[in-house]
């Protein structure tokens, strides 16, 4: 089995130890002495820490410098009660949460902890250490198995529980549509004529809603915990941007990371879906189908060039942090190359009528 590995923090990520020690020994029974603090590296958004204690290991997750800066965006309380609401709805498939604060005096900001579940998450980061493992046969099993398991998050009755209050479903897609374009004028550091182009065939086409659901949106290979062996997924991480509204949404974000083995570079980045034995984008539409046939996928370019549009936005915003000097990570000096890429292949998409 191989767990996912944390590495030494970045510079200008640290954390307080002896300050986070002894708030929480102060908050949490039993806590403990912390033995060590690592960081995974995957990810562009929140900051996701390993600690350890003599007893037990834990994850802690807080938002990055300059996250005030976006709105609605690095959410912490909001996540950890998505946990929270997931856990008492019997959904057994996320990590336990233990532990939320705002008190931003012990490390900067808001942050939260939660049970560390012990499996693999599949990054391209990791490809080199993880290649032997991941056979076709293997690939095949876990691509049927995080479709599947989109598909069931679907049918969650979310009526008469707190979930059913962390959105607002009606005219859900035309807001996703002017929110995230206002967000990348908000983020904007060079001029993008496709992201005129995209933005204004998603206005003019939107489609009628369908029954709203709980949505993941950023459900993806590095954002789940697999038991390899069993082939089965352990837990869903990283619920900062989920919601309610329509299942579409959901699956054309998931579609729009789920690259295939001719795409270019910069989008094998997001996902090993490029690797033999994954379902290519229609067949993971048409697997999908097969298990939640009350969702009509018969437009889902529509939903996938939303969903290209709205990562290209998300990694615009990560770029402004870099270009306004909030973070020293060098991963981020390059990606406004990876705005252009994913606008391009929106409109593209657009024009040829296909997911591309």
């Amino acid at each position: 089995m191989i767990s996912d590995e944390a590495k030494e923090i970045r510079t200008g990520e640290e954390i307080d130890e002896s300050s986070l020690e002894f708030f929480l020994n102060q908050n949490i029974k039993d806590f403990g002495k912390i033995t060590g603090i690592k960081q995974f590296p995957g990810g562009y958004s929140n900051l996701t820490y390993l600690i350890q204690t003599q007893e037990k290991s834990y994850v802690l997750r807080k938002p990055p410098k300059g996250a005030k800066a976006i709105k609605g965006g690095h959410n912490m309380r909001r996540e950890f009660e998505i946990l929270e609401s997931l856990t008492n709805a019997g959904f057994n498939q996320v990590p336990k949460p233990i532990f939320y604060t705002a008190d931003e005096s012990i490390l900067g900001s808001e942050f939260y902890l939660m049970d560390k579940l012990e499996g693999t998450i599949l990054r391209n980061s990791e490809f080199k250490r993880q290649k032997e493992y991941l056979n076709s046969d293997l690939m095949s099993k876990l691509s049927q198995e995080i479709c599947k398991t989109q598909a069931e998050l679907h049918k969650i009755k979310i009526e008469n529980t707190p979930l059913a209050n962390i959105g607002k479903p009606d005219g859900y897609i035309s807001r996703q549509v002017k929110g995230w374009h206002e967000r990348y004028l908000n983020a904007k550091t060079d001029e993008l004529e496709t992201e005129q182009l995209v933005f204004h065939w998603l206005s003019e086409n939107t489609p009628n809603e369908i029954k709203p659901t709980l949505l993941h949106n950023d459900f993806k290979y590095d954002n789940v915990v697999f038991d390899l062996e069993n082939q089965k997924i352990l837990g869903i991480l990283d619920w900062e941007m989920a919601t309610i509204g329509d299942p579409r949404m959901d699956i054309g974000t998931s579609l729009s990371y789920w690259c295939e083995a001719g795409d270019g570079d910069f989008e094998k980045n997001f996902n090993l879906s490029w690797l033999p034995g994954n379902f290519t984008r229609e067949e993971y539409v048409a697997h999908y189908q097969k298990i939640n046939p009350d969702v009509d996928l018969s437009n889902i370019l529509y939903f996938y060039v939303f969903g290209l549009f709205k990562n290209a936005v998300i990694i615009q915003q990560i770029y402004a942090r870099y270009k306004n000097g909030l973070t020293q990570d060098l991963r981020f000096a390059n990606l406004i190359e990876g705005v252009k890429a994913l606008m391009h292949k929106s409109y593209r998409s657009i024009l040829e009528t296909k997911m591309l």
